[in-house]
């Protein structure tokens, strides 16, 4: 049974290590994550595809960014099914590398002016193991952070790792904006390599940092009381295809929202509406800056007020700032599209992801939770965000370069991700794993 030890001194030290460890090692995946986001916006399609019309240059580029997506799900099924059976540390420790590495390497690659479309193949076969480490990585993460924290702060500290989300933006953009400034043949020679090559450095403290950590106290009771399943992927369809679902449709809004403001808006408003790199890049640093603070405050929020409210809440948000944020950004105006962007990032999608790594991993217990929370969710993301550039390019094109398809398209989701939350349950997992794990042993003991 969960006792008083658990507010302990020295448990308090375990739960504040683990979502700093969760939030920083997030913080280095996600540097990686957007930075090839932000690159396929700006660069790839003249340094991997030259050969073809700007427009489907971009499209291409957009491809193989969206390929890193629909490796997702496999990475949440393969790194779920061994941190249900093995444990949460030592899956973050692979997926960090897995991650980090393909990072470094996509800054070696040739141009397609040196070796043609193999430079495509291989920046590919990258972008395929970043998003496997990503689908194995935000599970764990989450689940680190919550399975260490106390009742009544779980949605803080499951916000801690979603806030890594900001400072991972952050250095990114930074990163592409700094040889953004360069003469552009020289940030196309040499200068984009950089920020890809700097992971290195990265990757050493998040492997650093990981090592510190303990295992997740109830992956460890769960271990103990002899109730592991054998194949976490087939009881989550079994048992939990409810919950499941529910976790693909809320994610859907919050990603495809999320992607399509800090990817396809950058490539759309330098492209098509004349706005500089530095304007946008600025602005969603901004909004990623602010969002560092306000991403803990809606987890925070969740655990005070529920975390299907706040969640909720700013899936509401998204319905009605969406026709907004274009508009404000079609003004061109500098000041404004900042403060659309700000908004768009720091509050109305943190208000999804705040709480979202509380709400859903409640919907799981500790057994099969590590895979119930990343294969759904990876799903989701897959078909969010991964085609959330491919679609708002083709929605645009039909509109004759109006946006109004794509406000209609997100709206959609927004009322689908209101739908799902609605019809979750609140957090009975989360609120009594050790209770939940006891009757499992007692019944296992029961039947020997």
């Amino acid at each position: 049974m969960t006792t008083p030890a658990r507010g302990s001194a020295r448990s308090r030290r375990h739960y504040v290590t683990a979502g700093l460890a969760a939030m920083m090692g997030t913080t280095i995946e996600w540097y990686d994550f957007f930075l090839y986001g932000t690159a396929a916006a700006l660069v790839f399609n003249k340094i991997f595809f030259p050969a073809i019309d700007p427009l489907t240059g971009m499209l291409a580029a957009f491809a193989t960014y969206a390929v890193g997506f629909f490796a997702r799900p496999l990475g949440g099924i393969v790194f779920g099914h061994f941190g249900d059976r093995i444990g949460r540390k030592s899956m973050l420790v692979v997926t960090l590398l897995m991650m980090g590495v393909p990072t470094v390497l996509i800054g070696l690659i040739p141009s397609y002016d040196s070796i043609g479309y193999w430079a495509a193949v291989l920046l590919t076969l990258m972008r395929i193991c970043q998003g496997l480490a990503v689908g194995g990585e935000w599970g764990g993460a989450i689940l680190m952070a919550v399975e260490h924290a106390p009742e009544g702060r779980k949605g803080f500290f499951g916000s801690l790792p979603q806030a890594g989300v900001a400072p991972g933006l952050i250095l990114s953009s930074l990163a592409m904006g700094a040889v953004a400034a360069l003469p552009e043949e020289d940030m196309l020679a040499w200068g984009w390599r950089l920020p890809f090559l700097a992971s290195i450095l990265l990757l050493a403290v998040g492997w650093f940092i990981r090592m510190k950590v303990a295992e997740s106290p109830d992956f460890a009771a769960m271990k103990a009381r002899g109730a592991a399943v054998a194949a976490p992927a087939l009881e989550v369809l079994r048992r939990y295809p409810r919950e499941a679902l529910l976790l693909v449709g809320a994610k859907l809004a919050e990603t495809t929202w999320f992607y399509t403001i800090v990817t396809w808006s950058l490539a759309w408003a330098t492209t098509g509406l004349g706005v500089s790199r530095t304007v946008m890049l600025d602005a969603i640093i901004a909004g990623a800056a602010v969002g560092l603070v306000t991403m803990p405050l809606f987890g925070l929020l969740g655990d005070r007020l529920g975390f299907r409210r706040v969640f909720i809440a700013g899936a509401a948000g998204l319905i009605l700032f969406a026709p907004a944020y274009f508009a404000l950004l079609q003004t061109a105006d500098p000041a404004t599209i900042t403060l659309a962007v700000v908004i768009a990032i720091s509050v109305v999608y943190a208000a999804m992801w705040g709480p979202e790594g509380g709400l859903f991993a409640a919907q799981f217990p500790p057994e099969v939770r590590y895979t119930g929370l990343s294969m759904p969710v990876q799903i989701g993301a897959a078909l969010g965000a991964g085609l959330a550039p491919i679609v708002a390019t083709a929605l645009l094109a039909w509109g004759d370069g109006d946006p109004g398809l794509i406000v209609l398209y997100l709206a959609a989701l927004g009322v689908l991700a209101i739908a799902s939350a609605m019809l979750m349950h609140g957090r009975p997992h989360l609120a009594l794993p050790s209770a939940d794990l006891q009757q499992a042993g007692m019944q296992k003991g029961a039947a020997s």
